[in-house]
């Protein structure tokens, strides 16, 4: 199974991008998402350190919630 975690994009350097995710920030590799239009604000899944999807705000939440349930081990979100 391959785990991808939403992250906030904070700011962009050519195809690198700082993103945070529950205040822990990461230098994301951006070089899979070329030709998609990202900005500061915007959420991408994160997979061994690379952005593999734009996604929005609800899509993140609903992602954490998941990952929070399943480390809770509550079957009913899983």
């Amino acid at each position: 199974m391959c785990l991808g975690i939403p992250m906030q994009i904070e700011h962009i350097d050519g195809l690198i991008a700082r993103c945070q995710a529950r205040g822990i920030a990461r230098d994301v590799n951006l070089m899979l998402m070329q030709g998609a239009p990202l900005s500061p604000g915007d959420f991408v899944m994160v997979h061994v350190g690379y952005a593999i999807e734009r996604i929005d705000d609800q899509a993140a939440r609903t992602a954490w919630e998941t990952y929070d349930a399943m480390v809770a081990g509550d079957s009913d979100h899983a």
